[in-house]
């Protein structure tokens, strides 16, 4: 079986009352806080400029960190979501970036099945 023949297939989220739930205080406080950033340009801005900073700077560092020991690609990661926060474009790699990470662990799954059938 080649690996282009996996596919991950997710499930869909139950139409239960509890997935209607209100967002939590700190949702709620968080939506408020960007929407007043919103309000001047000059703040969104600046707003902007910083998580593009500090989310390009833990992208970076979890880059040069991929080949040592360590959790590099968490830290990619982590930075690719601080810039979702703002950017669509790195949203959109975060969501490749799970997605192959999904495909990769299904893939890793079913070949340790295969070994261990395989050792019975």
């Amino acid at each position: 079986m080649s690996h282009d023949s996996i596919h991950v297939v997710s499930m869909p989220r139950p139409a239960d009352a509890s997935s209607r739930e209100k967002p939590g205080l700190a949702r709620r406080g968080g939506r408020a806080a960007r929407r007043a950033i919103g309000r001047n340009r000059y703040v969104e801005g600046a707003y902007k400029t910083i998580i593009g900073v500090v989310g390009g700077a833990i992208t970076v560092i979890g880059l040069v960190l991929v080949p040592l020991p360590g959790p590099g690609w968490l830290i990619v990661f982590a930075g690719l979501v601080v810039l979702a926060t703002e950017f669509p474009w790195a949203r959109r790699a975060a969501a490749w970036l799970k997605r192959q990470l999904d495909r990769f662990v299904a893939w890793w799954r079913a070949r340790r099945e295969r070994r261990a059938s395989a050792s019975r």
